[in-house]
């Protein structure tokens, strides 16, 4: 924190007294990194609909002659509905003045960064809980929360004017004391995710499934499989990167995975076909710099993006439960 009386706040840590000619940026997750597991399209308008129509069933012919027979199709249409995400700050002229360097470029990237890790945010429903000495709301040591709200396990809107709620179903969710107690992620529960998309006639042969995980969640798989299973070889390959794939689940990893705030509190790990969520992005990050006379002339940096997402199809998606 900067000092009492001190007019330049967090920016004097780059000043020339420390030293040092470079910004450096600290560890945190730069950009989304699960944008790619969903289906991208671009949106126009508050509110975008999807058209979709039921599986339907052939009837058997008995008689010859017989009138042609009208099996009515079931539509469907799923909203999504865009929200927007900006940030700003201000470089005082007296601030760069006392830096050896130029700050600009570094904060842009920065708060590209942070318009990305929104987008897995909005995804996952996880909301940002500080847990690091700083206090800064999302930092880099923050638990994230919930997670009921967004597109993957939360509330879907469907019908033709979206008037119909969607929950996501208690069918899909491996429970947390699979197996018989409460645990973390486990091969078994991996298992159970797997046969139950498999029940619902995902096809792995032509779908793309993505597992989000954690840290914790990658170390509860190596705990669980013995050191001499075949089970064990593949995982300690995932852990030490030489593998992304196990079980036919993309792993992508993120501490950003919400956790439940029940009184036992545990993960929610997706696992979801590309096909089964939809990302819409009405407008990329956006920067802009540029002079504010009313601030003495300082660079303002800004930045914002636009996008929403929706689960389109439940059955495609599960929810692994785990013990944090």
């Amino acid at each position: 924190m900067p000092a009492t009386g001190d007019v330049y706040g967090f920016v004097d840590t780059a000043f020339v007294k420390q030293f040092n000619s470079l910004v450096y940026m600290l560890l945190q997750q730069k950009g989304s990194r699960l944008r790619e597991t969903f289906t991208v399209d671009g949106q126009v308008g508050e509110e975008q609909y999807w058209e979709q129509i039921a599986p339907v069933s052939a009837q058997e012919i008995t008689t010859r002659h017989g009138d042609s027979p009208l099996i009515m199709t079931q539509h469907d249409r799923r909203r999504i509905t865009l929200r927007f995400f900006d940030w700003g700050d201000l470089i005082d002229e007296v601030d760069k003045v006392r830096m050896l360097i130029d700050p600009e470029s570094p904060y842009t990237q920065n708060a590209v960064a942070a318009l990305g890790r929104a987008i897995d945010d909005v995804m996952l429903g996880g909301t940002a809980t500080p847990s690091d000495s700083s206090g800064t709301s999302g930092g880099n040591l923050a638990t994230y929360t919930d997670g009921s709200s967004g597109a993957l396990f939360g509330t879907a809107y469907t019908g033709k004017s979206a008037q119909n709620s969607v929950a996501f179903p208690s069918s899909q969710v491996v429970a947390l004391n699979f197996g018989g107690t409460n645990c973390g992620l486990t091969v078994p529960k991996l298992i159970e995710s797997k046969r139950i998309l498999l029940s619902n006639n995902v096809d792995f042969d032509v779908e793309e499934v993505t597992l989000g995980c954690t840290s914790k969640g990658l170390a509860d798989l190596l705990n669980t499989v013995q050191v001499t299973s075949q089970e064990f070889n593949e995982v300690k390959a995932l852990h030490e990167g030489k593998v992304t794939k196990f079980m036919g689940y993309s792993f992508k990893f993120t501490e950003r995975i919400p956790q439940s705030s029940t009184s036992a509190q545990h993960w929610r790990y997706p696992v979801y076909c590309k096909s089964g969520v939809r990302l819409s992005i009405a407008k990329e990050a956006k920067t802009e710099i540029a002079k504010r006379p009313d601030k003495r002339f300082s660079m303002y940096i800004y930045a914002m993006c636009g996008f929403g997402g929706s689960r389109m199809e439940e059955w495609k998606v599960t929810q692994i439960q785990g013990l944090t």
